[in-house]
């Protein structure tokens, strides 16, 4: 209930009346049974535009740590995601995939419509990095389609470590449905759920016009984190 107060009474107008984001191809989600969103992921605010403007109710995966705050703040973080319907999901260790994939599975067996973004993380730099084979698992396994979305602006209104975004518009782009029927059963073989990743990242990358970039952000964020420490800026 809480869900579609915030949709459509709450956070929804205010985010269309502020961002006046331009919508295209939205005919492109199905109007009921299951599907897969997969989106570029670009700035804290893709978690509220995207949601915004689709008519179903969506579920993201979010990660662990939206829940697990310190403090007031943290825990008024946690019942909003709560609130919304979000799936924390712990990305640390080896089992963390498969229950991501677990989760994902369980929205998706409802019939509902699951958004999940590829690239793990949030863009460090705004380019496209290389995507995750969970959604290919997923998209396989449940058989369901997978709509490409494609964020555009959403990373110059609120770039990494931005907490206010600004005030600017931006464009929401969804493609058509992508069929991976013929992968039926290939599930468990790296090479079909490469290729069906790869697919959907080439897909968000037609509709975004970023640079690509074949590593994965994670790995990028690491490098710049450990780099950071062994050279830290000089203080004025």
């Amino acid at each position: 209930m809480f869900y579609y107060v915030l949709k459509y009474v709450v956070l929804g107008p205010l985010l269309r009346l502020g961002f006046r984001p331009r919508i295209e191809g939205l005919e492109h989600i199905p109007a009921e049974g299951a599907a897969i969103v997969a989106g570029n992921h670009l700035s804290f605010s893709d978690h509220f535009l995207m949601p915004a403007i689709i008519k179903r109710r969506i579920t993201f995966l979010a990660k662990a740590e939206y829940f697990t705050g310190p403090g007031i703040k943290g825990k008024l973080t946690a019942a909003f995601f709560h609130s919304i319907g979000q799936i924390p999901v712990d990305r640390s260790g080896k089992e963390a995939g498969r229950a991501a994939i677990r989760e994902g599975l369980g929205v998706l067996s409802k019939g509902e419509l699951l958004g999940i973004y590829p690239e793990g993380t949030r863009s460090p730099d705004g380019r496209l990095y290389k995507g995750k084979v969970g959604v290919a698992v997923m998209a396989i396994r449940a058989g369901v389609p997978v709509v490409p979305c494609a964020m555009v602006g959403t990373f110059e209104i609120q770039p990494p470590g931005k907490v206010v975004p600004r005030i600017k518009r931006v464009t929401i782009r969804f493609g058509e449905p992508l069929d991976f029927s013929r992968y039926a059963g290939l599930e468990d073989q790296k090479a079909a759920i490469r290729a069906v990743t790869d697919e959907i990242m080439y897909a968000i990358l037609g509709l975004s016009g970023q640079e690509y970039v074949d590593e994965y952000a994670v790995k990028v964020k690491a490098a710049q984190t450990e780099q950071s420490r062994k050279f830290p800026r000089r203080q004025r």
